[in-house]
């Protein structure tokens, strides 16, 4: 069992290398015609500031749709400031789908001829300039026909916060396979091509998650997903821990509802995991320990590197505190993961977005607005 715990170990370690090691250096860019961006925002958005300046700062054109169900001052203000470069689509409420899917689905029927490349993106992100030109760059140069970042969260000061965060960095920095990669929301682009190809209003219709959506009917169609490895994308995290645990557990059930196969995979894995550490702290003795921790530490070193060249100095400084779980207690973020998962199979309900939903085989069944 020793020596299956040392291959465990090297294994989890050599992932994070191997994630560090395939970072683009050059991080080419390109800035062609006919990029827009969909935005999904709920009506009581603040107009975000911060994004909307980073968005400004690009380094490619584009044209920006903001979706909304109904009317958004702060959305309509913007759109009356900036003049074309924003378009607002009010898409209504809801009746048999997610609300989000609803609205991205109102801003494909708005598409204009010229609307050549597709990206879209979540409201929480902190994107760095190179986001657009970093999706477009596969996109044009033929390399792929979906192509996605992936989040990476800032955690507020807090054992919760910081509890998840070093969850969801074990999943931002595993080997990204460009075959076995399903898109992130909050960060993804193909060409309007692919998108009529699948038919990606069809293709929504009915779901509640849009990247999950999109990734299975990306691999049923035998596409080329690739994901940009460099862009890991800011995106702040705070709450309490009923609202954090939620969290987690809405990821997990997004991925039981639309495909049983995957959760029982990335189950499979957190699980050989989790229980080797009971063995490691139970029956393996301070050596099998002094081994677990060894590889956290070294992990944690590796993703520390990770986090310093891809994300901006203050964002990196804020991601790093999920490396504290890293190395005090490598253990219970292993078993916190396995948790949400196990716990994200004992429901069909979905809490999101002030609804909440009743989903099969990754379609919306009933709906009910959140008291």
């Amino acid at each position: 069992m020793m020596w299956f715990w040392i291959g465990l170990q090297c294994l989890t370690l050599l992932g994070v290398v191997n994630y560090w090691r395939n970072l683009p250096t050059d991080r080419q860019e390109e800035a062609p015609d006919g990029a827009v961006v969909i935005l999904s925002v709920r009506d009581d958005w603040d107009g975000g500031p911060d994004l909307i300046a980073r968005l400004k700062a690009q380094n490619a054109p584009f044209r920006l749709l903001l979706a909304t169900s109904g009317a958004c001052r702060a959305a309509e203000a913007l759109a009356a400031k900036e003049g074309g470069w924003v378009q607002v689509f009010a898409a209504g409420v809801a009746q048999d789908e997610g609300q989000k899917v609803h609205k991205l689905r109102a801003a494909l029927r708005a598409l204009q001829p010229q609307d050549r490349y597709l990206l879209f993106i979540d409201a929480d992100i902190q994107p760095p300039v190179r986001l657009i030109g970093r999706l477009l760059f596969p996109l044009v140069r033929g390399k792929a026909d979906m192509v996605t970042g992936y989040r990476m969260l800032l955690p507020a000061a807090g054992w919760m916060p910081m509890l998840v965060g070093a969850v969801e960095m074990q999943l931002a920095t595993m080997p990204r396979a460009a075959n076995a990669t399903m898109p992130w929301g909050g960060a993804m682009a193909m060409t309007r091509d692919v998108a009529d190809r699948l038919d990606l209003d069809t293709v929504l219709a009915g779901r509640l998650s849009d990247d999950m959506a999109m990734g299975l009917a990306g691999w049923r169609a035998r596409l080329r997903l690739r994901p940009v490895r460099d862009l890991l994308v800011a995106s702040p995290l705070d709450g309490d821990m009923a609202t954090l645990w939620a969290f987690g557990v809405r990821q997990y059930r997004h991925i039981f509802t639309n495909s049983p196969g995957m959760w029982m995979a990335a189950m499979g894995g957190v699980g050989v995991h989790a229980l080797a550490w009971i063995w490691a702290w139970g029956w393996g003795g301070w050596p099998a320990v002094a081994v677990g921790y060894g590889a956290a530490f070294t992990r944690a070193a590796v993703r520390r590197m990770i986090l310093n060249a891809v994300l901006e100095p203050d964002q990196a400084r804020a991601a790093r505190r999920s490396l504290i779980w890293d190395v005090a207690a490598p253990f219970a973020v292993v078993w916190a993961h396995l948790a949400v998962q196990v716990q994200a199979v004992m429901s069909d309900r979905i809490r999101w977005g002030g609804w909440d939903y009743r989903v099969s085989r990754g379609k919306v069944v009933r709906i009910d607005r959140v008291n």
